[in-house]
């Protein structure tokens, strides 16, 4: 009996079946309707084992087969070089900002070889060719002209009649793949409701006729909840060839602020929407205020000086107040009054006559308009009466043609009311349009509030800088931390327009950000000041030498740096601490050395090592790769910030106690010295610092005497201890 392989019947792995053909592995292939762009290939052998991912399954296919001749590789050497790439393969070559980057670098490497590994074809090949073929952007970037090396190689695999036949099979498959997917959704549509997918069409959608809109609250900075409403509208729009509107819903003059206006454009303008046009709730204001007269005369909207407790708490038991059949000729009086933002009219509110006895509580008769007698951003004094946002946003969106407004399944509650509202209006204002409402789930994060009372309440209190903190989960925040627009695109779009709601882990978008950055961003070598090891290398050059080494050796690209050699040099305290005396270690980019002496103070804390450079010696055969830097003058000073969760519990509830589970220790500094080739980094360059991680550019070198300062990048892995900063880790270096 065969090992069956199971994938989504529109993603095959091509590399997996393609593989078993060169491999003669007798492969069951069992394509699924029913799956997502999330699902990853299976391979279930008889015995009940599994193998999950393209990786792994490729990896037990060539052990398995043991043909052709070295398809895993002819040597132990060659063996983990396909490894490597069976990984690289997986994590690197795959849609995304920087596709054609890693193409590009693929190429230069393949500018002399006829295979990824070794001088016959293996595994690794199959890999490649299977992202490659699979891929939509392959094709442009093919025909560019920009990586001729990777073509050629490229058109010789996918001709190897293993290939060619996997691809007449797998792309048969895809083709007869929607008719199955859409007796698939019949059935399980409610299944495919929660998937991150797009596989769903929005009701009522007609091609060139959609408009969405985006409808940002000018009252704090957009944060990464906002970013997935704006690029979801972004996206819907797009998909049906539609418009996008971009419309702050400035209601609220107590809240708003010139500054959020200003610093929500330009999160606006860093996600790269396209909008067809701007505009503000507050322009329609005249109209509203027209419409509020027209649903008193009509007799659904009543003035109610009723106290804010008392309604509330009328409202929580289904009483109607009292206020609730006063006649149209008093409801148009106070209306007056309420617009002068007169004493009696600022002891009422507008509420619209829905239904107190509703087992909804949204529709027991909502406030509608209220006044607020503090200058409005934008109008300034004109007004003293505001509508609601729910009594507004119903009314504008029919007024700017928006067919469909996306909102997030918080407000799933609201939608009954929403209808409500917008069809009284209809009855009073005849030609306004219907608007469909389309729900998705609310981007929920671990050890994370989106709140924005609670984040001004960081902001206000000082806990953070500011709204762009690179601790804050707003867009400037994260994208201050190091996080590319490109890979919070991607991680938005790789959710879809699931309505799951679920709490995500930040290590997923990350992981997405290091995938972008570690192919093309230049490598630094940086020393910790502190317990920093000066080495003697007895036979070291006695003056400084400089030579060219890349800044990234498999991006050319990314340009060349200096590399300062001399007989004294700096080791990390913790590498220093691992080495025993006669022990050969490679200084990385230089070459192998031999410890001869190690000194210690009483406490054990290595202060110096003898040491005499082997440079013939095999890197191969060393345990410790180690960083390093010259003792020079030219040497740069560093400051390195790491920094952790604003919040200790990893899902805040509702009725949680806020205050009690603020981090107190959230950031750690420290000191660190860096090679001179940092000096010309600019502001918001990412970089890694080898064997440290990957850090982007807060401040860069300006004066002397102050050091560049550096932030710390996730990268997706889990933290190993406590955070640097936290009493358990400051208490452990005691």
């Amino acid at each position: 009996m065969a090992a069956a392989l199971a994938f989504w019947d529109r993603q095959p792995p091509l590399a997996a079946v393609a593989s078993s053909k060169f491999a003669s592995v007798s492969v069951e292939v069992k394509p699924d309707a029913k799956g997502s762009n999330s699902a990853v290939p299976v391979l279930n052998l008889e015995s009940g084992e599994q193998f999950v991912g393209t990786p792994l399954i490729l990896r037990y296919i060539a052990r398995a087969g043991g043909k052709p001749p070295g398809f895993y590789g002819l040597d132990p050497l060659g063996a983990t070089q396909v490894d490597y790439w069976l990984d690289y393969a997986q994590t690197n070559v795959s849609a995304g900002a920087n596709f054609e980057a890693v193409c590009i670098g693929i190429s230069d490497y393949l500018a002399l070889r006829t295979f990824i590994v070794g001088h016959t074809l293996t595994i690794a090949d199959i890999a490649i060719w299977g992202q490659l073929q699979a891929n939509p952007m392959w094709k442009k970037v093919k025909t560019s002209g920009k990586v001729p090396y990777l073509s050629r190689w490229f058109d010789f695999v996918a001709e190897l009649p293993e290939c060619k036949k996997t691809v007449e099979e797998c792309e048969f498959k895809k083709k007869a793949a929607p008719a199955a997917a859409e007796a698939s959704d019949t059935n399980n549509k409610k299944a495919n409701d929660n998937m991150g997918s797009f596989d769903i069409g929005l009701p009522g959608a007609e091609p060139g006729k959609v408009v969405t809109r985006f409808p940002p609250e000018p009252s704090g900075y957009l944060h990464v909840g906002h970013a997935k409403a704006a690029l979801l509208n972004q996206f819907f729009a797009d998909m049906y060839q539609g418009k996008l509107l971009v419309r702050f819903d400035d209601t609220n003059p107590s809240k708003e602020k010139d500054e959020f206006v200003e610093n929500i454009l330009k999160d606006v303008a860093d996600l790269g929407l396209k909008y067809e046009k701007l505009t503000y709730t507050s322009d329609y204001f005249p109209q509203l205020l027209d419409m509020g007269e027209r649903l008193i005369k009509a007799g659904v909207m009543y003035a109610d000086d009723t106290p804010v407790e008392q309604m509330r708490d009328e409202r929580m038991k289904c009483v109607e107040s009292q206020r609730r059949n006063r006649s149209v000729e008093d409801n148009l009086r106070v209306w007056q009054e309420m617009q002068k933002g007169s004493e009696e009219g600022l002891a009422n509110a507008m509420r619209l006559k829905v239904d107190m006895k509703s087992a909804n509580g949204c529709m027991r008769d909502p406030v509608a308009f209220r006044c607020n007698l503090t200058p409005h951003w934008r109008t300034g004094t004109k007004y003293k009466l505001y509508p609601t946002y729910d009594c507004a946003c119903p009314f504008v969106d029919a007024m700017e043609g928006v067919t469909h407004a996306l909102r997030t399944s918080e407000y799933k509650d609201r939608e009954e009311q929403y209808y409500w509202v917008l069809k009284e209006m209809q009855k009073v204002w005849p030609g306004l349009p219907n608007v469909h409402i389309w729900d998705y789930s609310r981007l929920n994060f671990i050890y994370t509030v989106l709140s924005k009372r609670k984040l001004t309440w960081f902001v206000e209190t000082k806990r953070v800088e500011g709204w762009n903190d690179p601790r804050m989960p707003t867009v400037q925040g994260i994208l201050r931390r190091g996080m590319t627009i490109e890979s919070l695109k991607e991680y938005i779009i790789s959710q879809g327009a699931s309505r799951n709601v679920t709490f995500q882990e930040w290590d997923k978008i990350w992981t997405i950000n290091k995938k972008n950055i570690d192919p093309v961003c230049p490598r630094h070598t940086a020393v910790d000041v502190e317990g920093r090891v000066p080495v003697t290398l007895s036979n070291g050059p006695s003056e400084l030498e400089v030579v060219t080494v890349p800044r990234h050796k498999k991006y050319p690209p990314a340009g060349k740096k200096a590399q300062y050699r001399t007989n004294r040099i700096w080791l990390e305290q913790a590498d220093a601490r691992e080495l025993k005396e006669g022990e050969e270690v490679t200084l990385m980019d230089w070459g192998n050395c031999i410890l001869k002496k190690i000194h210690k103070d009483a406490a054990g804390v290595v202060t110096a090592i003898d040491a005499d450079l082997h440079l013939e010696g095999d890197f191969k055969k060393t345990k410790w790769k180690l960083t390093w830097l010259a003792q020079s003058e030219e040497l740069v000073e560093l400051q390195l910030s790491d920094f952790d969760y604003l919040i200790t519990k990893k899902k805040v509830e509702e009725d949680d106690d806020f205050m009690t589970l603020v981090n107190e220790h959230t950031r750690y500094d420290w000191a660190a010295l860096g090679d001179p080739n940092m000096r010309t980094l600019q502001k918001g360059d990412i970089i890694q610092l080898e064997r440290k991680g990957y850090f982007i550019v807060d401040e860069p070198l300006t004066k002397a005497g102050k050091p560049i300062v550096l932030f710390s990048i996730p990268d997706g892995r889990e933290r190993k201890g406590p955070f640097p900063g936290s009493p358990a880790a400051l208490a452990s270096k005691k």
